[in-house]
């Protein structure tokens, strides 16, 4: 188990109060947030870092990412003929 430091935080009531609905662990619901957080902000990172050292991205290139992130069997414009 990794270690874990105590903090405090201020959040709105209302948020609170929905936070207390949805889970019991608020603590682990925050920290899930965060880490989702975290890792969208390295991502992005990434991304801009590769455009600037290669180029945009092609809209293949696009495509493609899409298809895998969402799952699709084939990337966007392709049709099978039945």
């Amino acid at each position: 188990m990794s270690a874990t430091t105590r903090i405090t935080v201020t959040l709105p009531t209302e948020q609170v109060a929905e936070l207390r609905k949805l889970t019991d662990n608020v603590s682990g619901y925050v920290a899930e947030a965060v880490s989702r957080r975290i890792r969208h902000q390295l991502l992005g990172d990434d991304l801009r870092r590769h455009q600037e050292e290669s180029g945009a991205f092609t809209d293949g290139e696009l495509a493609e990412a899409r298809a895998r992130i969402l799952g699709d069997a084939a990337p966007a414009g392709h049709t099978d003929a039945a």
